[in-house]
């Protein structure tokens, strides 16, 4: 680690507020542990608990830093022992925090090397998403070749993915949009029907699109309201998998519906689980999706880039409901 800096450029979260309250800071380089490696961060993805965070609604778990961003790509370029051989390595990785920063600490165990057919912001803009999805679709929704799910947020970085993902392991994929226009976006990223919410009753249009057969599995980031609807959609044995809640932590659900149709509620929060855990997941994916990644066959939707200084404006862009895919940030040394 001769030729590391002993300082570097951060972007925190100082107090709870709007976009403008990100501020650019000085920090000491953090030095990796044991089973860590420290990455030359060269691009950091952007994502909704990173707004979470900022608002003061997410605050890190015990041992992250509070510099925003939970996913990078980079070289590491120093380990902490177990960890040299990735030493060189150019590498995706989730990390708990400290991603918008010129370097980060991550665990060795979540890191993905980078395929050569992929650049670094689409790198930074995979684990994340991947994780999320790979965990509450596959794992916990147990969705498998030949099922019909709906993710709501069609255009959202997760719904990209989960499209990218359906398209590689069998899935028919609805999704929900909030205007023709992102629908459109979504049927030609390959998802198998695509719903304006503002204009349309989504159960509707999933009953009619399904031949009334309903979806195996809801991918549901809503929450509130749309919960009792949701479980309107599935089919007997279906799965409604919870990852956020944004219209309300709390919903009324009818329970002799629930056991009449043998329905299973459940769901998951990444960013808290252990390292061990994510490790495992990691292992799992670089044996069954990151093949793809390394053919050419799974991208990121990328829908803009900002540089470091630009974290503000990337918030903005995020809250404001524009982007299709994922936003970026670039880091300069």
């Amino acid at each position: 680690m001769s030729d590391v800096p002993p300082t570097m450029i951060a972007a925190v979260a100082p107090q709870a507020g709007s976009a403008e309250e990100i501020a650019l800071v000085e920090r000491p380089v953090p030095r990796p542990g044991p089973g860590e490696v420290l990455v030359e961060v060269a691009a950091a993805g952007i994502n909704r608990p990173d707004i979470l965070q900022r608002r003061g609604l997410y605050p890190p778990p015990p041992g992250a830093p509070d510099i925003l961003g939970l996913e990078i790509a980079g070289t590491v370029v120093g380990a902490g022992p177990g960890a040299e051989m990735l030493v060189g390595q150019k590498v995706c990785a989730l990390v708990a925090g400290g991603g918008y920063a010129q370097y980060c600490v991550a665990p060795a165990g979540t890191c993905l090397r980078v395929p050569e057919v992929m650049t670094m912001v689409e790198a930074a803009a995979m684990p994340e998403t991947l994780f999320t999805v790979w965990v509450n679709l596959f794992e916990r929704g147990f969705a498998a070749d030949g099922d019909t799910v709906l993710v709501h947020g069609g255009t959202s970085g997760i719904g990209t993915m989960a499209i990218a993902l359906g398209k590689l392991f069998g899935l028919e994929v609805l999704v929900t949009c909030g205007s023709d226009d992102k629908c459109a976006a979504a049927m030609t990223l390959g998802a198998a029907g695509a719903i304006n919410y503002r204009t349309s009753d989504f159960v509707a249009e999933v009953a009619r699109l399904t031949g009334g057969d309903g979806v195996a599995v809801v991918l549901d980031m809503v929450g509130g309201d749309y919960v009792p609807r949701n479980l309107a959609c599935l089919a007997d044995d279906g799965r409604h998998v919870s990852i956020a809640f944004q219209r309300g932590a709390k919903a009324e659900i009818a329970i002799p519906d629930v056991m009449r149709r043998r329905l299973t509620l459940t769901g998951s929060t990444l960013r808290p689980r252990s390292v061990e855990f994510k490790t495992m997941v990691a292992d799992e994916i670089a044996q069954t999706v990151w093949p793809y990644a390394e053919g050419g066959r799974l991208k990121p939707v990328i829908d803009r880039t900002f540089a470091l200084e630009e974290a503000a404006a990337a918030h903005a862009r995020m809250e404001a409901g524009d982007h299709v895919g994922k936003i970026v940030l670039t880091i300069a040394h």
